[in-house]
């Protein structure tokens, strides 16, 4: 009973955090999620020919963090969660069932990470019960990524105006997509109630295209690309070195192209077309690894899912910036509020000249990552935070902070 009691009493637990090691990523001490893992000890070699892709933060049972504390030996954040659900607090507790619902992540990438989006909640429960080894949960997964150095994607589609231009302009993207479909597109600018369906089309075609015929037109676009005859030629001829032959190099037509600054974000409800292409981001989501994918990936393909559920709601890129705030109560805090309940990002700024910091307490359980900077805890001597820590802070409990060095981190929790 001393020993349960002990344990309930901890509420600020050190995690050890798995990198994921895909294709895609940045490779060696390029990356972020490299670099992070060393600057925190966790990890003390770094191979500089591995893609070290993404730093996964949380209780996901693929890579569930483990705790970093002798007096909790061999535990994971998700069985000390089981053990604590009072650490959630109690609204998150009771809205998802005892379980931590954000799934926190670094990413680094090196090369485009397929075109894809993520179902909604039915989609989602549908897809597993169905193709549970493509699709591994029965929850929904919407996102939000959020620049740690410049970083570009591709998210939503085009206005249906720039979409024509583009077909006006690309006789090998108008070869995949015919003339029926750009003529229903046409009759969609006049009629709104038939942009959707007129988008939906069009894309389809095109995503449906022969292999044949996308290996000819691709061949020849390419070809024009390189001697900088064709529109996003730079990009084009990117995309086709990474994936040659790929159907989601014309994916860049009807996509918007998205270049966020360190501290611009991107929210990605469910069925939102996107594609990273590169840099290092903070992402957040829901606790799911359903992603299904079209393009620019050499894993699975579900072509006619993601054609049939995705949203078709055209706009500029520019709607494609997620506004955040400042908080009016800390000037020191920026909120990042996405409109779902899965999970909110707060953006922690200390500097040197603030000696002493109060990271607030939250109804939420919450995992903290230290991007730069350190300070002390002087109420946990077991705990410093440095660059590339992290640390799940129980609900309703604060943590204060001595700055020994201008301090940046990331705070996911809920804000119900």
């Amino acid at each position: 009973m001393r020993e349960c009691t002990a344990m309930a009493e901890v509420k600020v637990l050190p995690l050890a955090c798995r990198a994921q090691l895909y294709s895609w990523g940045k490779l060696g001490l390029n990356s972020e999620v490299a670099q992070l893992l060393l600057h925190s000890a966790t990890q003390s070699n770094i191979d500089p020919d591995t893609p070290y892709a993404e730093l996964w933060m949380g209780a996901h049972p693929k890579a569930d963090s483990g705790i970093l504390l002798d007096r909790i030996p061999d535990q994971t954040l998700g069985s000390w969660i089981q053990k604590n659900p009072q650490s959630l607090g109690s609204k998150v507790r009771e809205r998802f069932n005892g379980k931590l619902p954000f799934l926190f992540k670094v990413l680094s990438v090196r090369t485009a990470l397929s075109i894809q989006a993520h179902p909604d909640l039915d989609l989602a429960v549908r897809l597993h019960a169905q193709f549970p080894e493509h699709y591994p949960d029965d929850n929904h997964k919407p996102e939000m990524a959020i620049a740690l150095t410049p970083f570009t994607g591709l998210c939503g589609f085009r206005p249906v105006s720039e979409i024509l231009d583009f077909l006006s302009e690309v006789p090998e993207l108008l070869a995949l997509v015919g003339p029926d479909s750009v003529q229903a597109l046409k009759s969609g600018l006049s009629d709104l109630d038939q942009t959707g369906s007129a988008l939906k089309f069009c894309f389809s075609s095109m995503m449906r295209s022969r292999p044949d015929l996308v290996q000819t037109q691709l061949q020849a676009l390419v070809h024009r690309a390189s001697e900088g005859k064709v529109p996003l030629d730079s990009l084009l001829l990117k995309l086709h070195s990474q994936f040659p032959g790929d159907i989601g190099c014309f994916c860049i037509y009807f996509l918007n192209l998205v270049e966020l600054q360190p501290g611009d974000a991107m929210f990605l409800r469910a069925n939102e077309i996107h594609a990273y292409l590169y840099g290092d981001c903070i992402e957040c989501m829901a606790c799911s690894d359903n992603t299904v994918r079209a393009g620019l990936t050499p894993k699975f393909l579900d072509v006619e899912t993601l054609c049939e559920m995705l949203d078709y709601s055209p706009s500029p890129a520019q709607s494609k910036l997620f506004p955040c705030r400042r908080d009016d109560q800390d000037d020191h805090v920026t909120l990042y509020d996405p409109p779902i309940d899965d999970f909110s990002v707060i953006r922690i700024q200390v500097p040197l000249e603030v000696k002493c910091y109060t990271v607030s307490a939250l109804d939420s359980g919450s995992i903290l990552l230290v991007v730069s900077g350190s300070a002390h805890c002087p109420e946990h001597d077991d705990i410093t935070l440095r660059r590339g820590s992290v640390f799940f802070l129980s609900a309703n409990h604060s943590l204060r902070l001595e700055v020994t060095s201008s301090i940046e981190l990331y705070r996911a929790c809920c804000l119900l």
